[in-house]
């Protein structure tokens, strides 16, 4: 009779404690459904949306409203030619869509360009005076030259020369630059890349300062120390 009495005690004490837990569960959900509510009461009242609705407006405002557009006779760089002139904005019907293009003259190249205005990303503004200064600072540092192949070092060199980031491209000036003009000094493709890039560079200096080739030819010839081409342009 005793371990009867025991049994029946141990269930109901089981059975206080299921219900314990039980109601311990119930309340917690509970008060999260009535704080769901509470949130959802409270943007109805405020007038606001849910957080879903919102992060959608944020999407929107992240957006630019509208993309730069570039005028006539401004001056952009288009990264695998150089510098370029805007010298129209012209319209075209292809496949019952209407476009709109620029008509950039690359003068270097004597080549023109038609960039629709979609696609301008391609495109960027010619560099300001202070990242122009900073070009000259990054010509008179000391070169940095890797101790890889020769073969490797030309694709890098030529990545950023068409990058179209101008202080990739005065890297690739100051690393090529040998401080003479005595060709033995240098291979045929390392000569190369060095006035592709000396060149592309000079282009946007004369676009930026509005100066004379021979005046932005000797600023930059001083800043690399190559002190022969200095005398010959005095």
């Amino acid at each position: 009779m005793k371990k009867k009495v025991k049994k029946v005690k141990k269930v109901k004490k089981v059975k206080k404690v299921k219900k314990k837990f039980k109601n311990l569960v119930e309340k917690k959900s509970k008060n999260l459904t009535v704080k769901k509510n509470k949130n959802v009461l409270l943007t109805k009242k405020t007038g606001s949306f849910s957080s879903e609705e919102k992060v959608e407006i944020k999407k929107i405002k992240k957006q630019p409203t509208e993309k730069k557009q570039f005028n006539i006779k401004d001056y952009v760089v288009y990264p695998k030619h150089g510098v370029g002139k805007i010298m129209a904005v012209e319209k075209a019907t292809i496949g019952q869509i209407d476009i709109q293009f620029y008509k950039i003259f690359i003068e270097k190249e004597k080549l023109t360009l038609t960039v629709p205005i979609n696609q301008q990303f391609n495109l960027r503004p010619i560099a300001s005076t202070n990242q122009i200064n900073k070009c000259i600072s990054i010509l008179k540092s000391k070169p940095k030259v890797k101790r890889t192949m020769w073969s490797r070092r030309a694709q890098e060199y030529d990545q950023k020369i068409n990058s179209g980031k101008i202080y990739e491209l005065a890297e690739v000036v100051r690393d090529l630059n040998k401080n003479t003009d005595i060709i033995a000094d240098q291979s045929y493709s390392e000569r190369q890349l060095f006035e592709k890039s000396y060149e592309r560079l000079k282009s946007e200096f004369e676009a930026v300062l509005k100066t004379t080739p021979e005046e932005v030819q000797k600023k930059m010839d001083k800043a690399l120390g190559r002190n022969q081409n200095l005398a010959e342009v005095e």
